[in-house]
């Protein structure tokens, strides 16, 4: 059975104390790993400090993106060896805004997807249509074709240790929610796509993740479907209360 996995994008918000506070209050209320996977994905700033306080507690750290390479002429950049030396557990890749606003390629993703496994940071790799792609019924072939990209030159024992976020880019940050039956459905489209591309083991061994709009009210509803095994959150993970409710409805 896969473990859930609810990992909080903090995207641009919080100052450095409310990180702190944040990060100080939750990180002794985890459930038990054995239960699910906690994660916090906060602003590259915070994250040495944000390490710090959840060392030897079921809380994980996350970045929000990174670069490909190890070192270079990149400013403003970090980099997998910067992010593995302050043992960060999970980077987000490939996230929409970043592809819309940041102008990332499939090509440039995959590229980073690979940097994070050689550094031992599992990946969370995020597809998803727009409201135009899913009213002309493009969701199977964008989102496969995002995975298929994304996955390009992986062993299948390499696949197994990374997470999928299906994040519909019309449901991000809008209070629309995508129905549990249609996320279920997509999720299982890339489940499929895993399947086509690895095998039924590697298929069925991914944690596949839903994105967008999740809050404590709808996480149960999207959690008891076959192919959905998490959350990649946005708004509600930046109240405590939200976020431990949405580890507590697991």
């Amino acid at each position: 059975m896969r473990k859930p996995i609810i990992a909080g994008n903090w995207k641009m918000y919080k100052t450095f104390d409310e990180a702190v506070e944040f990060t100080e209050e939750v990180r002794d209320k985890i459930p038990s790993e054995d239960k699910v996977d906690a994660v916090i994905c906060s602003p590259a700033l915070y994250l040495p400090s944000l390490v710090d306080i959840a060392t030897d507690t079921d809380l994980a750290i996350g970045a929000q993106n990174m670069h490909y390479e190890n070192e270079g002429a990149f400013t403003g950049e970090i980099s997998p060896s910067q992010l593995a030396s302050i043992n960060v557990d999970y980077v987000i890749l490939g996230h929409s805004e970043r592809r819309e606003y940041f102008n990332e390629t499939d090509e440039a993703i995959n590229k980073k997807v690979r940097a994070a496994i050689s550094h031992g940071i599992v990946p969370i790799i995020c597809c998803g249509e727009t409201l135009e792609e899913k009213e002309a019924d493009q969701t199977t072939q964008k989102v496969a074709g995002q995975v298929k990209a994304a996955l390009e030159g992986f062993s299948a024992e390499e696949v197994q240790h990374m997470v999928i976020a299906y994040e519909p880019i019309w449901a991000i940050g809008t209070g629309k929610t995508a129905t549990a039956e249609d996320a279920n459905n997509v999720c299982g489209q890339i489940r499929h796509t895993i399947e086509e591309l690895y095998g039924k083991e590697t298929a069925e061994s991914i944690r596949i993740q839903y994105g967008g709009s999740v809050k404590p009210e709808n996480i149960k509803e999207l959690l008891s479907k076959e192919h959905i095994d998490g959350a990649l959150v946005g708004g509600a993970s930046l109240e405590v209360a939200s976020f431990l409710a949405l580890l507590n409805s697991i």
